[in-house]
């Protein structure tokens, strides 16, 4: 498994490359992304109201938080994605359910399913656990918030994950198939 000091390593090399590329190559890439995510954000969202989900815009911002140029880092950021908000949603729930809504139990959901993540292995869903558990203890909601929030969030989180891989991967299944059909001779 790479470190994060490797990754921290890959992360730099990348930015010098990134800084080496021609203007052009920036805006392809800056378009082919934006264009990717914006995408994504919306189909997303379009069935989200139909589906009975109250706060679509997660399951946009999850698609857009999803959506890389590569199908292998779209895979990762989306199970970070799914995992944090599993964890985070599940033990704010209970926290919310048996010690109620207050900025105390609020730090506790946080540290709680922060520690969950890397206890199951999965450090690097931890902050959106943690961000998880912010929208469910610090968000006004009405009646048996925990559960409806989290079951809620967890759909909208779903369904951004699963809208941004197949976009991903419909978008690489395209390129595969244009760079096929140029390297063929006519």
């Amino acid at each position: 498994m790479e470190t994060s000091a490797q990754r921290v390593k890959w992360t730099a090399r990348f930015v010098q490359l990134a800084h080496r590329l021609p203007t052009r190559a920036k805006l392809v890439g800056g378009l082919a992304q934006g264009l990717m995510s914006a995408f994504a954000a919306i189909v997303a969202y379009l069935p989200t109201k139909p589906l009975g989900l109250r706060e679509g815009f997660w399951g946009s911002i999850t698609a857009i938080a999803v959506v890389q140029n590569e199908l292998h880092d779209t895979q990762n950021s989306a199970r970070d994605q799914f995992a944090g908000a599993a964890v985070g949603g599940v033990i704010s729930a209970i926290i919310v359910t048996f010690a109620g809504q207050h900025l105390a139990t609020y730090a506790v959901a946080v540290v709680i399913s922060m520690l969950a993540c890397w206890t199951l292995n999965i450090g690097s869903a931890a902050r959106l656990a943690g961000s998880t558990a912010t929208i469910i203890l610090l968000v006004p909601h009405q009646g048996t918030a925990g559960w409806m929030m989290m079951t809620s969030r967890i759909a909208e989180v779903g369904w951004g994950v699963t809208v941004g891989v197949m976009t991903v991967w419909c978008v690489n299944k395209v390129e595969k198939s244009l760079s096929a059909n140029r390297s063929q001779p006519h």
